[in-house]
């Protein structure tokens, strides 16, 4: 199995666009003020944008649509048709088979968390003067976090995927060395008959 230029492309412009995103939620997180209604002395929340929710989703679909890619490609690791046993590029095929795992639910969590917590607004919340009246907001680095993860993903996916496709013989070496066992056993035959029919003739 040999590393694959389109699949490659593909994985890092998706996890590219999911850091990007994320970085947009982050930049566009819901900001409250506390306004007076004008019916009574009660005060409540107004919030300004939704803009990182829909971010910080697209970013999570993103990077899922990536990991799904990777693994289906690789077979997740687990199912492929023959790995090399003993060598350095397997050990790092296993190593940054979890460390793209590991990377991607944290990236996953931080922006669905994120986004959750971003939709979610105070109502209204009847206090009279106002002065004690807090607007429940998403806290500063959240997604920034969800974007950082994403590029650690990005950098083990790669990895991952160039360490497999290394590692992978995809069935080839067995083929091969059955191949050659049996070429050599019908060139030691040939040999052996060839001495026999000089044997006869003397």
């Amino acid at each position: 199995m040999g590393v694959s230029i389109p699949i490659l492309v593909i994985i890092t412009s998706l996890h590219l666009l999911a850091f990007v995103l994320a970085v947009g939620a982050e930049r566009r997180r819901s900001t409250a003020k506390v306004v007076p209604d004008e019916y009574d002395e009660r005060t409540y929340c107004v919030y300004d944008t939704d803009a990182s929710t829909a971010y910080g989703l697209s970013a999570f679909g993103l990077l899922l649509i990536s990991q799904t890619v990777l693994n289906a490609v690789t077979k997740c690791f687990c199912f492929g048709k023959g790995m090399m046993v003993g060598r350095s590029t397997t050990t790092c095929a296993v190593f940054f088979f979890i460390f793209s795992w590991v990377s991607f639910l944290g990236a996953e969590a931080c922006l669905v968390a994120g986004s959750a917590r971003n939709a979610y607004h105070t109502k209204f919340r009847g206090i009279f003067g106002g002065d004690d009246l807090s607007c429940a907001t998403l806290r500063k680095g959240i997604f920034a976090a969800g974007a950082a993860l994403s590029l650690l993903s990005m950098m083990g996916s790669i990895f991952y995927y160039w360490a497999h496709a290394k590692a992978d013989t995809g069935g080839w070496e067995r083929q091969n060395s059955e191949g050659l066992g049996m070429t050599t056993s019908h060139y030691m035959e040939n040999q052996q008959q060839l001495k026999d029919n000089q044997f006869e003739k003397m």
